[in-house]
This record gives C-alpha cells, sequence and structure tokens, in this order.
C-alpha cells in the first residue's frame, strides 16, 4: 500500500480509508488484529469452540483477502458444512482428524519437524499439530504409536527423528514418551499431554505433571491437548534452527 501510494497509485484518502482498519477491525463480535501477521509472521489464528459457522465465516472472509495463511482449530466438521456456503470463492480446505480448517499455505521452510505418537488414540492431537506446522511451512514427518511399553517401536524410528529441527511428542496415560525421546536425539522436544488414560490420569494432569517433571533436559512442554501450540511452537524453532529466520 506504501509502495503504491508513493508511485502515485493511491490517493491519500484511500490510504486514510485502508489504514482506518489497522491495527485491528471491530466486527462487533471480534476485533480482528490486523497487524498481527506484521508482528508475528502469522495472520491471528481463530479458535472454533465458542463461535457460530457464521462468525468463523465472517473471521475468514476478513483475514483471507489480506494474508497467505489463514487457519481455524477445532472446527467440527457439522460446523465445516455449514461454513463451507458461507465463503464461496475462498478455497477453503478441512482437515478432519485434526479438526482443522485451512485457506492458503505458508512459506515453505528447510526446518523440519517431527511428530511422534505415543498411541493411536493420541492421533488427532498429534494431526493438530503436524497439519499445523505443515500448513505454516515446516516439511512434517510423522511417527506414531510406538509409546514406551514396546519401546523398541521408537528405537526403530530413531533415524526419521535425528534429523528433524524440532520434535513434538504426544503421548497420554503416564506421559513418560517425552523424556524417552529427548533422551536419544538432539533436538528441542515439545511435549504434549493428551487427556487420554484411566481415572488417575485426571484426564491428562498426570500426563502434563509427568512432562513437567522431566528428567531429559531440552523439553518444554505445552498445555493438555493442545496439538496447535506445539506445531506453532515447532515451526518457529526449526526454521530458526535452520538458519532462515
Amino acid at each position: 500500500m506504501l509502495s503504491e501510494f508513493k508511485g502515485g497509485k493511491r490517493s491519500l484518502e484511500d490510504m486514510k480509508e485502508k489504514l482506518r482498519d489497522l491495527p485491528y477491525k471491530d466486527l462487533g463480535f471480534a476485533k480482528v488484529d490486523n497487524h498481527r501477521a506484521l508482528r508475528r509472521g502469522v495472520a491471528e489464528v481463530i479458535y472454533g469452540p465458542g463461535k457460530t459457522p457464521a462468525q468463523i465465516a465472517t473471521l475468514i472472509r476478513e483475514l483471507h483477502p489480506h494474508n497467505s495463511l489463514v487457519l481455524a482449530t477445532r472446527v467440527t466438521e457439522p460446523s465445516f458444512r455449514k461454513i463451507r456456503p458461507l465463503v464461496k470463492g475462498i478455497p477453503v480446505v478441512y482437515h478432519a482428524e485434526a479438526r482443522l480448517l485451512s485457506v492458503g499455505q505458508g512459506r515453505k521452510e528447510k526446518g523440519k519437524v517431527a511428530v511422534v505418537s505415543a498411541g493411536t488414540s493420541d492421533s488427532s492431537v498429534a494431526e493438530e499439530a503436524a497439519v499445523t506446522a505443515g500448513l505454516l511451512g515446516s516439511p512434517v514427518v510423522r511417527v506414531s504409536d510406538v509409546g514406551v511399553a514396546g519401546v523398541h517401536r521408537l528405537l526403530d524410528k530413531l533415524a526419521l527423528l535425528r534429523p528433524a529441527q524440532a520434535v513434538i511428542v504426544v503421548a497420554g496415560m503416564e506421559g513418560a514418551l517425552p523424556s524417552v525421546v529427548a533422551g536419544l536425539i538432539e533436538a528441542p522436544v515439545i511435549a504434549v499431554p493428551t487427556s487420554v488414560g484411566y481415572g488417575a490420569s485426571f484426564e491428562g494432569l498426570a500426563a502434563l505433571l509427568a512432562m513437567l517433571n522431566s528428567c531429559a533436559p531440552g523439553v518444554a512442554v505445552v498445555n493438555i491437548d493442545n496439538g496447535f501450540g506445539a506445531g506453532y511452537l515447532a515451526h518457529e524453532i526449526a526454521r530458526r534452527r535452520s538458519g532462515k529466520v
């Protein structure tokens, strides 16, 4: 916009009109942070729960013209079916297992992210992390069902994990897998506790506390079931470790 104004392609009045909605635009039910991509490199991400399909569609229409990637997390399939006709002409993709809706793709980076899950019950959270990192632009490697009850399954996959610049480890139950992985590889580990497990797992609290008390250095922990947060952080770490900021 500034280049067009300097070149005489935009008038001062037009610039005032466009800049009026910066740094945010008030939609009544939400205030869209239009400066997020300038500050963080990624546009504001829509959190689906608590929003109607019409509200999510409105946010997509607002964000899409100005950003190469738009994301909405924790969107159910019935909600997506209602959103799709409200955003005609916008190439919306629904990632069912990740419960994630996307438009576009982030800039491709070199830093690789590996996503490791302990069991198939953790796959939804692991896929949210993997899809998020991939859409942001990181190459992603998935290693699934390698929990500590059969650690030989993990050892067979170490060659896939060692080249990664960041590794996400998703586990429920007792949450031991991140410590094991961190003791075997060089890259930072982002641990994601899941709400998978029987009564004394306390819907992921036991795994969370175990991961926070990891004896292996280089382990950071995100919130219970927060695959999106892990994918975002892993992408940021990987692109910096690969020497591209």
